[in-house]
C-alpha cells in the first residue's frame, strides 16, 4: 500500500500544507495538485461539488502524488464510506459536537473491529494498492471539525475518541458559534477571544495526542498557525485564488492602459 503523504509529513515533524477545492472540475483539480501542496481537500459541504463530480477530481490528482481528502457534507455513513472507497486518504467531517458523534465518525472511517466501515474499496484498492484493506486504518486520516460552542464545551471528550486522528477548526463557524454576529464572518481571526479559543482547542488536542488543523485565508496567517503548532494548515481555495488572480490581472491592465491613454499622443488619428 502507498504511504499517505499527510502521515509521512507528520512523521518528519513537518506541517502539512493543505489546499482546498470548491469547483467541480477535474482539470482545475489537476492544476492545483501540481502546485506543491502536501494535500488537497475536495469540499462536498460548501463546495460546488457533488459525489459524481468528485470522482474524476480524485483521479486527476493521482499523478501528482498529493494526498487527496474529502470534506463530507455531514456525519452520514454512506457518503463517508463512498468518499473513502473512491480514493480519499482522509475525511474531514463538519459540525462534530459530541463524543458520541466523534465515535460515529470514527466508526464510519475504520474497518471492524475498530469501526463499522463496510468493505468495498472499488477504486482505492487501485489508487492506493491492492492490500488497502489490510492497512487502511493505519493510513486514512480522520478529522472532526470543531466549529460550535457545544463542541468546545465537549472538546476533552471528543479528542479522547480512539481512532480519531485530529480536529480541524473552521474559524468562521467557530466565531459565529462562540460570539454570534458580534464580529465579521470569515477566516484569519484577530479578535483576542477567538484567537484564545483557537489556541485552546489546539492545546487540548495536542495534550490528547491528536493532530490539529486550521482553515486560513492567507499564507501569512497560515504561517502564524504553523508557528503556534498546528499540524495542518489550509490556505484559501481554488475559487478565492482564481478570483484574486483574475482581479489583480484586470486591475493591473486598467492601471497600465489608463496611464498609457493619458500619456499617449496618437500620430495618425483614425488608425486602428
Amino acid at each position: 500500500m502507498k504511504l499517505n503523504n499527510i502521515k509521512a509529513r507528520w512523521s518528519e515533524g513537518k506541517t502539512v500544507l493543505n489546499g482546498w477545492l470548491s469547483m467541480a472540475n477535474a482539470f482545475s483539480a489537476e492544476i492545483m495538485a501540481e502546485q506543491g501542496y502536501d494535500s488537497l481537500t475536495i469540499d462536498l459541504q460548501h463546495g460546488f461539488i457533488g459525489y459524481e463530480e468528485a470522482k474524476p477530481m480524485l483521479q486527476a490528482m493521482r499523478a501528482s502524488g498529493v494526498a487527496p481528502m474529502v470534506r463530507v457534507p455531514w456525519l452520514e455513513p454512506g457518503i463517508i464510506m463512498k468518499a473513502l472507497d473512491a480514493g480519499a486518504w482522509g475525511v474531514i467531517c463538519p459540525m462534530v459536537n459530541t463524543a458520541e458523534q466523534a465515535q460515529s465518525l470514527v466508526s464510519c472511517v475504520r474497518y471492524p473491529p475498530t469501526g463499522s466501515r463496510s468493505f468495498g474499496p472499488t477504486r482505492v484498492s487501485i489508487s492506493a494498492g491492492a492490500d488497502y484493506g489490510q492497512y487502511a486504518d493505519d493510513h486514512v486520516v480522520c478529522f472532526a471539525m470543531i466549529e460550535t460552542a457545544e463542541a468546545v464545551n465537549n472538546l476533552e471528550a471528543i479528542v479522547a475518541t480512539p481512532g480519531l486522528d485530529g480536529i480541524y477548526i473552521g474559524p468562521a463557524d467557530l466565531t459565529l458559534g462562540l460570539t454570534g454576529r458580534k464580529y465579521r464572518t470569515g477566516f484569519d481571526r484577530e479578535e483576542p477571544e477567538i484567537v484564545e479559543a483557537i489556541k485552546h482547542i489546539l492545546d487540548v488536542a495536542h495534550r490528547a495526542g491528536k493532530k490539529a488543523g486550521l482553515h486560513n485565508g492567507t499564507p501569512a496567517y497560515a504561517a502564524r498557525a504553523a508557528e503556534w503548532g498546528f499540524d495542518l494548515v489550509t490556505v484559501s481555495n481554488d475559487v478565492q485564488l482564481l478570483r484574486a488572480s483574475a482581479a489583480a490581472s484586470v486591475q493591473k491592465f486598467r492601471e497600465l492602459n489608463e496611464g498609457a491613454a493619458r500619456n499617449s499622443q496618437p500620430t495618425q488619428p483614425g488608425g486602428y
